[in-house]
């Protein structure tokens, strides 16, 4: 139960997240595993959902800033740690000094780590990523030859060690899209150039495949996968269903306030919702600043009382209501707003299908003021 002084929470389930792990590398046996906890492991918390994922059998962790690695390592946590958005100014020196391994996508990227590594005193591991189609991170593969270039140059003189080869995926969550197999086949050239010219050896880690690719595409695991979204249980090609992933995250609230109200009152900001009858509002302490979407007023729905209700007018900064009719309902009761479903209750798919969007913004936008309760 939720404590009285929290209005809501975060339930965060550890073993589902370690069963989904084993439900992915059983796709990709032959593969070692790589759990992006980026953006606080997906909102689930970034040190439990981190040591979940070891305790599941990750071998290695990503995150998307050098920051994010740092708290992991502040935290005790030593598997090998990829960080792969380096903007100006970040703190390469920590970096190389905590053993946080880099990836560089231009030569400019490939010196100002070799500096750092050169401050530190030891060489820093680099993974070179070259854009097979995605226009967004990594090299062009016109530049991709004077990457190799520079990082060999480096690696001669001692300051950097060339460690892996990647890339990333723009349309694996859409099965048959003909951008996929167009990117594999500029990997395999990037990485046929590259070992033509020097970048070769079992020590070299080669990947691109994210949660939709480890399941839809076993041409594309190599030697390493980076399963995201698919490890906290949410499926990242919803409509071939769930895989068998199981949701980790369940957010409930207490009703803060219960009122009986008249036929043809208006309902919070705008009056987008009128009661057609004499019913009975139940207040909700979350809104937009926790991650409620504010177009979720009058679309999606929450289990209260052993029924589902849908918001009621305007989501607030704060707050949201229910109307439950002549149902009972009582200040304290628990609202379901998503979780795995097993109870009758929304699912994080179905608020991301109500509101138009993605899961990936319905758990990652949960906010700082409700705490995540580990189970």
């Amino acid at each position: 139960m939720s404590s009285p002084m929290t209005p809501a929470e975060a339930r965060v389930n550890l073993s589902a997240i370690r069963d989904n792990l084993a439900l992915l590398r059983g796709h990709a046996p032959g593969a070692e595993t790589m759990v992006a906890v980026k953006a606080d492991a997906y909102g689930h918390g970034l040190i439990p959902g981190a040591r979940a994922c070891l305790a599941g059998g990750a071998g290695r962790l990503g995150t998307a800033y050098v920051r994010e690695a740092l708290e992991l390592r502040a935290a005790g946590i030593t598997a090998p740690i990829l960080s792969w958005i380096i903007p100006p100014n970040e703190p390469l020196d920590e970096a190389v000094q905590q053993d946080i391994e880099l990836s560089a996508a231009s030569p400019g990227l490939v010196d100002a780590i070799a500096g750092a590594a050169g401050r530190a005193g030891r060489a820093a591991r680099v993974h070179l990523k070259v854009d097979t189609g995605m226009s967004r991170g990594g090299a062009a593969l016109a530049e991709w030859p004077a990457l190799l270039d520079r990082a060999l140059g480096r690696q001669a003189e001692g300051t950097i060690e060339i460690v892996g080869l990647w890339s990333h995926f723009a349309c694996a969550d859409m099965p048959g899209d003909p951008s996929i197999a167009l990117q594999l086949a500029a990997f395999d050239e990037a990485l046929a150039v590259a070992d033509k010219a020097g970048v070769r050896g079992s020590h070299i880690i080669r990947h691109i495949a994210n949660s939709a690719a480890i399941l839809t595409l076993p041409q594309a695991r190599y030697d390493m996968v980076r399963p995201g979204i698919a490890t906290f249980g949410l499926s990242p090609v919803p409509e071939l269903g769930d895989f068998g992933l199981r949701p980790a995250m369940t957010l409930v609230a207490r009703i803060a306030l219960v009122k009986r109200v008249p036929a043809d009152s208006g309902v919070s900001y705008g009056h987008l919702y009128v009661t057609d009858r004499e019913t009975t509002l139940g207040l909700v302490p979350l809104g937009y600043a926790d991650g409620i979407l504010r177009h979720a007023t009058n679309r999606a729905e929450v289990l209260a009382g052993g029924r589902r209700r849908r918001i009621a007018g305007r989501v607030c900064m704060d707050q949201f209501m229910i109307d439950v009719g002549d149902d009972p309902l009582a200040e304290g009761d628990e609202v379901v707003l998503f979780g795995d479903g097993s109870q009758g209750e929304p699912t994080a798919q179905e608020w991301a299908d109500s509101l138009g969007t993605i899961t990936h913004e319905i758990v990652t936008r949960i906010g700082s003021r409700v705490p995540r309760v580990y189970r």
